[in-house]
């Protein structure tokens, strides 16, 4: 085990005009394997380990100045990028808007 507890960085969007506005309704991009939705069953691939998975667990113990490829992996997603989408395992935004 390496840790007690789990701390999860979690990557959402809204399509609110107004991101700061209480009401806007953030969305989830869900991962292929990494730990989400508690109705999901989980993914077992062992013994290999989705990369972008893995890496966002290692992020999660550290802040997103140390993860610089976070904020980029964020912009591909806003701008609805195929390859970045690619690697999800849902995009909340297919067919719409991008956020």
């Amino acid at each position: 085990s390496i840790t007690k507890e789990r701390t999860e960085v979690i990557l959402q969007g809204t399509s609110s005009l107004d991101p700061n506005d209480p009401t806007a309704v953030w969305e989830e991009f869900d991962f292929k394997c990494k730990p989400g939705d508690l109705k999901r069953r989980p993914c077992f691939i062992s013994p290999y380990h989705y990369r972008l998975d893995w890496l966002m667990w290692f992020a999660a113990f550290q802040t997103y100045e140390q993860n610089e490829w976070i904020i980029h992996l964020a912009g591909k997603l806003l701008a609805q990028e195929e390859e970045a989408l690619s690697l999800m395992a849902t995009n909340p935004f297919a067919g719409r808007e991008p956020p």
